[in-house]
């Protein structure tokens, strides 16, 4: 990567990245961030200069920058990734931890999110705007859709289908080849044995529709 990066977002996730990119010699530009409070503080001494949708910015993302998406909240991330998308014709990077292992066959696409001890392993497909927070497993032939968020610790076992918008708590367990449905929500420290439909949200062990 040899551009500089903006990150869009100056909370923990923000941070977070920032300490990614800059354990892989990455230089970051600026933060951008919609609460006015910030705009003017630094984080690690990097500036927090504008909101989100700032064009004095973000006309440069394309050209002399590219972008990372640190919003937390999964609405905003995927404005944001459609703005980028339709309006610089560009997709966020990747933040990956260096203490990350991820397969050389695993299928990776844009602006992930991949902290300290995270495996992907072989043959896995992690889809768009994932977050995959510290000590993930994602075994091999295991494929996560676009803007899904896993939680520290937990273990997504081979061959599990994970749909698009899935939260998966810490600490939780996808304990086989199961199919979990688009914007289901798997509560911290659940195991999952069965499939899960789209929109439910469970918890337990084993997990159960609550």
């Amino acid at each position: 990567m040899d551009n500089p990066v903006i990150i869009f977002g100056a909370g923990g996730l923000g941070k977070a990245a920032l300490e990614i990119f800059q354990q892989n010699e990455v230089v970051i530009y600026c933060f951008l961030d919609d609460d006015d409070r910030k705009h003017g503080q630094e984080i690690g001494e990097v500036s927090i200069m504008g909101n989100t949708d700032d064009h004095g910015y973000t006309k440069f993302i394309g050209k002399k920058c590219d972008a990372f998406v640190a919003l937390e909240e999964r609405e905003l991330r995927k404005g944001v990734f459609k703005m980028l998308n339709e309006r610089r014709k560009v997709m966020p990077v990747n933040a990956v931890h260096p203490k990350a292992s991820i397969s050389g066959n695993a299928y990776i696409s844009y602006g992930l999110f991949a902290n300290a001890g995270v495996t992907v392993g072989s043959f896995a497909k992690v889809g768009i705007g994932c977050m995959l927070h510290s000590n993930v497993t994602i075994d091999f032939e295991a494929e996560l859709g676009n803007h899904v968020e896993v939680g520290a610790g937990s273990i997504i076992h081979s061959g599990a289908k994970i749909a698009d918008d899935v939260f998966i708590g810490a600490g939780a367990t996808i304990a086989g080849p199961l199919e979990v449905g688009k914007g289901a929500r798997i509560g911290a420290g659940s195991v999952v044995v069965e499939n899960v439909k789209a929109g439910a949200t469970v918890f337990g062990n084993p997990a159960k529709e609550i």
